[in-house]
């Protein structure tokens, strides 16, 4: 009887054995499977191992408490990004911030041992975010902030004039709206504003050109003003005004006091009136376009004076007369565009140029070149007769001769 017994506890001992190795599955690759099923019915305790998960409250270290102080301003920030297609807010995780995509460190002025945001590159990064509020006006060590080529909208807060260090602010290409950033008036250090590309409105406070900047764009809004004629002096070397409503005459005194400017765009505005001999004030102008206005009267030939022009554009005008052929000289110019206007004749030295693909005035009044008006049209125009005041002073060239302050003709409004 012992002997029976021994074989009967040996059996089911291996029986009970067997049945656990189905439970738990050894031997059959299914343990992995039994630690993840909730609705085990083991009769004892699995020791799997627990998933890895981020800790709810993991302590960021930084490197500087500049950087800790606007980790949550940039957290927020990305938090109201409605639309990221290239990924660039995956880049902004973690405690290095001057790693993060678009974001660049350095030593702010007032602390050459601290570390810093000091300037943010989202140059065509086609983010998209109904304001800059709470973001750009709290970064208090920025110097330059570019966001050309983004969704931006909404406008920017007042507080940016707290920014002390910022001298470029590019938002070009972007839906910002409202009027002009007058914020801006109150940041002597900036040195770059460019606004071009989006639908603010308004008039432009004059102010802004006698600012410390050296390039001034808001071409491409939707701004309507008379351009300034009480301005003095100027530091600006790049002004584009372009495709606004900037309407009325060209200012005589504008030219003086932007004496030192490089370029000049105001193409595809609403100017009107006579061009002043003024306009030869601008030496250092490398281009200047004027197109699509509703200028008249002649060509001044103190144009001769812009000695470093290349590009000079007044297709689109209603100017007429004979083309000077002293503008015809300027030794630098690779492109004179004269087209859709009423001129009725060109010297020898512009039909060089014609020749040379460097002059183009199609589609005006000359009688013996091709792709000029009808004469009914150029008829019609003469019909009636456009005058500009002080006539005398078109053939007036201020560089090539220096009278005496008697005879220097007199700064006056303009037409």
């Amino acid at each position: 009887m012992l002997l029976v017994c021994l074989i009967s506890l040996t059996t089911a001992r291996d029986s009970s054995r067997e049945a656990l190795q189905v439970t738990i599955g050894i031997g059959n690759g299914n343990l992995s499977k039994g630690c993840n099923d909730r609705h085990h019915n083991l009769p004892f305790k699995l020791n799997c191992k627990l998933p890895a998960t981020p800790l709810a409250n993991e302590v960021l270290k930084f490197a500087d408490q500049r950087l800790a102080l606007v980790h949550p301003i940039i957290q927020k920030f990305k938090s109201l990004i409605t639309s990221d297609p290239l990924g660039i807010t995956q880049t902004w995780v973690g405690s290095d911030i001057c790693s993060y995509k678009g974001f660049y460190c350095d030593n702010p002025p007032d602390n050459k041992s601290a570390i810093a945001v000091a300037s943010i590159d989202f140059n065509g990064f086609q983010l998209s975010a109904p304001s800059l509020d709470g973001f750009l006006d709290q970064l208090p060590d920025i110097a330059l902030f570019h966001a050309n080529s983004n969704n931006f909208s909404g406008s920017l807060s007042p507080n940016i004039a707290k920014l002390r260090y910022l001298y470029e602010l590019d938002i070009s290409n972007n839906r910002f709206s409202g009027p002009f950033l007058d914020a801006v008036l109150n940041m002597p250090g900036l040195t770059f504003l460019d606004i071009r590309f989006n639908f603010f409105t308004g008039s432009v406070p004059s102010q802004i050109f006698t600012q410390n900047l050296d390039a001034l764009f808001i071409n491409n809004n939707e701004f309507m003003i008379h351009l300034p004629d009480n301005i003095v002096n100027t530091h600006i070397f790049y002004l584009t005004l372009a495709n606004n409503k900037f309407n009325g005459p060209l200012p005589r005194t504008i030219f003086k006091a932007f004496s030192s400017l490089a370029e000049v765009l105001l193409l595809n505005d609403q100017l009107t009136g006579c061009i002043p001999y003024e306009i030869g004030l601008l030496k250092e102008a490398v281009v200047f376009d004027a197109g699509n206005n509703q200028l008249t009267g002649h060509l001044p030939f103190s144009l001769a004076c812009m000695e470093n022009l290349e590009q000079l554009n007044f297709a689109g005008n209603l100017l007429f007369g004979a083309v000077p052929e002293v503008v015809c000289e300027l030794g630098k110019l690779m492109n004179l565009s004269l087209s859709d206007n009423y001129f009725i004749h060109v010297g020898p030295m512009c039909r060089i140029l014609i020749e040379r693909g460097v002059l183009d005035v199609r589609n005006n009044c000359i009688p013996d070149l091709p792709f000029q008006r009808s004469i009914e049209e150029c008829a019609n125009f003469f019909a009636h007769p456009r005058f500009c005041p002080r006539m005398w002073s078109y053939n007036y060239i201020p560089c090539y001769h220096f009278p005496s302050s008697s005879s220097i003709p007199d700064m006056a409004h303009s037409p």
